[in-house]
């Protein structure tokens, strides 16, 4: 497995930049295709680039709002007491690895962010805990499983494909109207085979675990430093009972609850990009206890969250480059040429895939391959929330070896994304057999 994981790690490390420079050079790439491919004029593709740049602003926005609440959401001091609390359940190396996929993998279903920062915080309460008690974990292998479960998360509730499509307002609602999450993240055939995937995964990632002492490298204590507290006791001024008012936090929570109750129950509206966002924002508030704590929280998260507002501008320049010089049909008419209404969504999936190993980003590869997708579905007939779903699949699949969608879990977990690339791959094989089989058409 070293011997065909080690060349793509030195790919993706050597050679894929930051993702902020990847957006800038593929916005130059589709300049050299729409003028040399196209014959669209260099004044008219920087005049179209420049129009759409600013298209995605709405989308951007909820998108970087997800990861941020969902960041905030994992790092209460709640979230980070259940997760410790996970952790002294454990009673072996097998159940180490199958509790850390499993927690992470629910995390998943319910906050893309969420789990995402689950699975760099999850393997340190788990390694800890194990170590106390004598029990040897192979950590890289504990952080390698953790964030595999990360592999479902466009199939629950924060899936920016499923949820973009059904917030109004979305960029392609002229094209293919509102899509209602009941028809993509709520269908029996995807919940069925996330569950699938939750249940399976878990003992897949426990099973290839190292099994040789030698092979093994616990957590050492040492591995996170102490956090070091400010000595003394500061003044308590007006503003900073203000801040910490248990009173104003609450009301606020309070309010946030009745109006979620409208939405759903009284209004009977569905699942969007906005109300999960605001959903996030209530619970978040309940879980840090006050408005201090909360804003510390999202303050840290901001390093995390903020490159997206740099990147998606650019996808919306590609994708208006692309419609207006006549790319997108091109590739249109490139997939309705080899796939069928029965296979496109396969073809999603594949390319869905492919694509994100440039674009490491759900929103952002949406704004470039949603509208050159459902062109070709609506081409051939095809059902357009399978064909969706079926990108969405695609991205959160290679997700699982990318090194940048890495970063934040290996940052927190203090470890080398090269650590756990191979078990990573592992978990990329066994869920790409599985989402294949549940879009292939019979």
């Amino acid at each position: 497995m070293r011997f065909i994981v080690a060349p793509l790690e030195r790919f993706f490390l050597r050679w894929v930049p930051d993702a902020f420079v990847v957006a800038i050079l593929l916005s130059l790439v589709t300049f050299g295709l729409a003028m040399g491919v196209q014959g669209y004029s260099v004044g008219d593709t920087i005049t179209s680039w420049g129009d759409g740049f600013w298209n995605l602003l709405t989308f951007t926005n909820q998108i970087t709002l997800t990861l941020l609440l969902g960041f905030a959401l994992a790092n209460t001091p709640a979230m980070r007491a259940g997760f410790a609390k996970c952790a002294t359940f454990v009673n072996s190396p097998f159940a180490a690895y199958a509790s850390a996929c499993f927690i992470t993998g629910v995390c998943a279903l319910f906050s893309w962010g969420l789990s995402l920062i689950a699975a760099g915080i999850v393997p340190r309460y788990i390694g800890d805990s194990c170590r106390e008690r004598g029990i040897k974990i192979h950590y890289p292998m504990l952080v390698a499983s953790a964030f595999s479960g990360f592999a479902v998360w466009h199939q629950g509730l924060s899936s920016s494909i499923g949820l973009a499509i059904a917030t109004p307002g979305h960029p392609l609602e002229d094209t293919i109207g509102l899509i209602p999450t009941s028809e993509t993240i709520f269908t029996t055939w995807n919940i069925a085979s996330a569950l699938a995937v939750l249940c399976i995964l878990p003992f897949a990632m426990a099973w290839i675990r190292p099994k040789d002492d030698d092979e093994i490298h616990e957590l050492s204590p040492d591995h996170f430093p102490p956090e070091t507290k400010a000595a003394g006791k500061p003044d308590i001024t007006p503003a900073d009972r203000l801040e910490n008012s248990r009173i104003a936090t609450f009301t606020l929570i309070g309010c946030g609850l009745v109006y979620i109750y409208v939405h759903f129950i009284q209004r009977g509206d569905g699942l969007t990009l906005n109300i999960f966002n605001f959903a996030f924002l209530i619970v978040g508030l309940l879980m840090a206890g006050s408005m201090k704590k909360y804003i510390d929280i999202i303050l840290e998260g901001g390093r995390i969250a903020v490159p997206f507002l740099l990147q998606y501008p650019f996808y919306a320049g590609i994708a208006a480059v692309m419609q207006d010089s006549g790319l997108a049909n091109l590739v249109i008419e490139g997939f309705v040429s080899v796939s069928s209404a029965a296979t496109l969504p396969l073809f999603g999936f594949f390319s869905g895939g492919l694509v994100n190993l440039f674009i490491p980003s759900g929103g952002g590869q949406w704004a470039v391959q949603g509208p050159i997708m459902m062109g070709a579905a609506q081409e051939l007939g095809a059902d357009i929330p399978r064909v969706a779903m079926g990108v969405a699949l695609g991205d959160q699949w290679t997700n699982l070896v990318h090194p940048l969608t890495l970063i934040p879990v290996t940052a927190l977990a203090r470890i080398q994304p090269k650590e756990i690339m191979s078990f990573c791959f592992m978990a990329l094989i066994f869920t790409g057999i599985m989402f294949t089989i549940v879009l292939i058409p019979f």
